[in-house]
């Protein structure tokens, strides 16, 4: 699900200010997120991205109405030249105008221009879907896609055809977001959660009959978000409201958590290495690279004048990171070739970045060397379980972009 301002869910942007007796008051999420900015004040010893830091503080910041500080922070960051762009960035809407930060912006957008590389792929007219997960299933040649908004699952053909893979009335589902395929047995299993807390792990036939549905027995607040599969048949999934990586044994039917070394925010995209051993996981600051047999885990560095953080989808291909980043500001497409160990970037490719492609991103699936992606999710439309505009609502597009 969509990262909001670089560091904070949907569900916190949508809280807004009281004004009580002409003064304005804190947001209601105040505690939680003065909480976070102490957490990662004290972590920035060990995450290797300054930038991704202090756009987190930033955005934090100026939620709570800290203005001056929060510009500060912004300047710092913008400073490093990551590739971070608060023109598009919902958390600061309220300083657009103002020309301290215009002329941030503008510098932004010479250091970081547009890169046209993605064409058009396939449209569905059903606009209210807002789109999260995309899956390809290489032996059908064709797509999977989630809805958030109609709970449900399509599927788009070769040809760009698209019918109900699970009816939205079927089987009583909350909003479906991250999906993948089985290849061993071509079934296909979801991620889906309400932002109240309520969550699912979905596993579906290749028909799309519903074989199971599972969810953790404690009684905290879970938000399933993306997931991978294992070659052994255990699930791992990023779970964004408890800040957990968890790993599913379909035998024992138990969620584990697999542990990181420092503490995750908002942990979302994910991707499972070619070794079957190594799964990466992308939170608001950057990638954590995990090993799962041994626990050990490590931020990956994502070096100088670039940035790893806030990776809605995430995506192993021959040695590198695919990355549909919207929580950097303005969403972009980006690739990310690493170190034979895996814990550097050594080199950085924008495959998209300020087109009609990259309105709202979320996810994307690969298919032989091309990236298809949600171009516009419409995701910043979606309040809870309804769409605030109507009127708003567009045909989904996917696009696809070369791989690199």
């Amino acid at each position: 699900m969509l990262f909001l301002s670089g560091c904070f869910p949907l569900a916190l942007q949508e809280k807004e200010k009281e004004q009580v007796k002409g003064v304005l008051a804190e947001p209601a999420d105040a505690a939680e997120i003065r909480e976070q900015i102490a957490i990662i004040e004290k972590l920035q010893a060990v995450i290797p991205d300054r930038g991704a830091v202090l756009y987190f503080l930033s955005t934090a910041k100026q939620h709570l109405g800290e203005t001056r500080e929060a510009l500060a922070l912004l300047k710092e960051c913008l400073a490093l030249r990551e590739g971070f762009d608060p023109s598009g960035d919902p958390a600061f809407l309220g300083l657009k105008g103002s020309k301290e930060f215009d002329e941030l912006a503008e510098k932004v957008s010479r250091d970081f221009p547009p890169v046209a590389a993605a064409r058009f792929a396939f449209v569905t007219e059903e606009k209210d879907l807002i789109p999260e997960g995309l899956a390809y299933d290489a032996k059908q040649n064709f797509y999977y896609l989630s809805s958030l908004n109609r709970k449900k699952i399509v599927k788009i053909d070769s040809e760009g055809r698209v019918s109900d893979f699970v009816a939205g009335d079927r089987y009583g589902l909350l909003p479906v977001l991250g999906i993948r395929l089985d290849p061993a047995d071509g079934t296909v299993w979801a991620d889906s959660f309400e932002t109240a807390g309520r969550t699912e792990l979905l596993h579906f036939d290749s028909a799309g009959k519903l074989l199971a549905r599972y969810s953790p027995k404690d009684r905290a607040k879970h938000g399933f978000n993306d997931l991978v599969l294992r070659k052994n048949g255990e699930v791992i999934t990023t779970d964004s409201l408890n800040n957990q990586v968890l790993r599913f044994d379909p035998r024992s039917h138990e969620f584990t958590p697999l542990a990181a070394y420092r503490t995750l925010f908002y942990p979302n995209g994910i991707t499972l290495a070619g070794d079957d051993q190594t799964v990466y996981v992308a939170d608001s600051v950057g990638i954590v690279k995990m090993d799962v047999p041994s626990g050990a885990s490590r931020d990956v560095d994502p070096g100088p004048h670039t940035t790893l953080a806030g990776a809605d989808g995430l995506y192993w291909q021959k040695g590198s990171l695919i990355a549909v980043q919207n929580g950097i500001g303005s969403p972009r497409v980006a690739a990310f070739k690493l170190s034979k160990d895996g814990y550097r970037v050594t080199q950085t490719s924008v495959l998209e970045n300020h087109t009609q492609f990259t309105v709202l991103p979320t996810t994307g699936a690969i298919h032989g060397n091309d990236f298809y992606f949600i171009a516009n999710s419409q995701i910043d439309n979606l309040n809870g379980d309804k769409v605030m505009d109507v009127t708003k609502l567009a045909a989904v597009r996917i696009a696809v972009v070369r791989l690199p």
